[in-house]
C-alpha cells in the first residue's frame, strides 16, 4: 500500500510540474501580446512601457524568468499583479472563500439529491420516479450551465423577482449559482449511480440475501448500496474541481466575487502572476482530489493496489 501511495505522489508531482510549466510558456511565450500596453495609459511612451517591462521583469530572456519563477515558488513568493500592484496569492486568497462557499454547497446537494435519485430510481425501475430521473439527466447533459443560469435570472430574478441575480450576500444570493451548477452536475452521477445500483441489485450475492430472508431495506442500503458506491468513488476526485472550473462560468453570470470572476479578469488583463497563482492552486486541488480518491479505492478494492 506504501508503495502504492508514493507512485501516486510522484505522479501528483509530475504533472504539476508539467501544467505550471505549460501554463508559463502558453502565457509569456507562445503569445506576443504584452501585458504593459494593457497597463499604459493610451498616451503612454516607449520609455514608460520600458520602465514598466523592468520593474516587472518581462525584460528578461524566457528562460530566466522560467528560472526565476521557480525559484520564487520555492520560497513561496509569486510576485505582484500587474493590475492591481498587490501580492497575486493575496488577491486570490480573498476570493477562495467564496469559491469555496459556491462550490462546496454545490457539491453536497450534488452528491446527496443525485445518488438519491439514482438509488430509488434503480430500485423502482420504469416507474414514474424513474421516468423524471432519466429526463432529469438528459436535460442536465444537454443544456449547459450556463444556458441554466440565464434560464433562472430570466424567471426567478426578471420576470417573477423573487431571487437576487447579482452578488455575494445571504442563502438568497447563493440559490440561483448554486441551482445553475447543481441541475447540470447531477446529470452523469443520476446516470452512473442508477446503473451502478441496477448491477448490484443483479448480483447473486443480493439473490442469496433475498432467499435467506434478510429484510428488503436492509439489502438495499447496506449491501447493494456499498457494492454500487466503488464506481461512484472514482469520480470523486473529478466533482469538485470540475464545479470550481464551472464556476469561472457562474461566477461571472451572477457577479460573484470568487476566483472564477478573477481569473476571467486576470486572463483579459494579462496578469500573469494572478493567473499562474490560480493554476497552482486549482492544479493542486485536482491532484490532492485524485490522490485522495485513488487511496480510498485501494481500501475498497485491494487489487488495484498491484495494478
Amino acid at each position: 500500500m506504501q508503495r502504492y501511495i508514493v507512485k501516486r505522489l510522484i505522479l501528483g508531482f509530475v504533472t504539476f510540474f508539467v501544467t505550471v510549466t505549460l501554463v508559463f510558456l502558453v502565457m509569456r511565450g507562445f503569445t506576443e501580446a504584452d501585458p504593459t500596453a494593457i497597463m499604459l495609459p493610451p498616451d503612454g511612451t516607449p520609455e514608460q512601457q520600458e520602465m514598466l517591462k523592468k520593474k516587472f521583469g518581462l525584460d528578461k530572456p524566457l528562460a530566466i524568468q522560467y528560472l526565476l519563477f521557480w525559484k520564487n515558488l520555492a520560497r513561496g513568493e509569486f510576485g505582484d499583479s500587474f493590475r492591481y500592484g498587490r501580492p497575486a496569492f493575496e488577491l486570490v486568497a480573498e476570493r477562495v472563500p467564496a469559491t469555496l462557499q459556491l462550490s462546496i454547497t454545490t457539491f453536497i446537494i450534488i452528491w446527496t439529491v443525485a445518488i438519491t435519485i439514482g438509488v430509488i430510481s434503480a430500485v423502482r425501475r420504469d416507474s414514474l420516479f424513474d421516468r423524471f430521473g432519466r429526463q432529469l439527466t438528459l436535460l442536465g447533459l444537454a443544456v449547459p450551465s450556463f444556458v441554466i443560469a440565464m434560464f433562472l435570472i430570466l424567471t426567478f430574478g426578471v420576470k417573477w423577482r423573487l431571487l437576487p441575480i447579482s452578488g455575494r450576500g445571504g442563502i438568497e444570493h447563493m440559490i440561483l449559482p448554486v441551482a445553475s451548477m447543481a441541475l447540470h452536475g447531477m446529470a452523469s452521477l443520476i446516470r452512473l449511480s442508477r446503473s451502478s445500483m441496477i448491477d448490484a441489485l443483479k448480483s447473486e450475492y443480493i439473490v442469496m440475501a433475498h432467499i435467506k430472508g434478510v429484510p428488503n431495506r436492509w439489502v438495499i442500503l447496506v449491501h447493494a448500496f456499498k457494492n454500487a458506491c466503488i464506481p461512484l468513488i472514482t469520480i470523486l476526485g473529478m466533482v469538485l474541481p470540475g464545479l470550481l472550473f464551472g464556476a469561472v462560468i457562474i461566477e461571472t453570470i451572477f457577479a460573484w466575487p470568487g476566483v472564477g470572476r478573477l481569473a476571467v479578469s486576470a486572463l483579459f488583463a494579462r496578469d500573469y502572476p494572478v493567473t499562474q497563482v490560480i493554476v497552482i492552486f486549482a492544479a493542486a486541488l485536482i491532484i490532492l482530489s485524485n490522490l485522495v480518491v485513488d487511496i480510498l479505492y485501494a481500501y475498497v478494492n485491494p487489487r488495484i493496489r498491484y495494478t
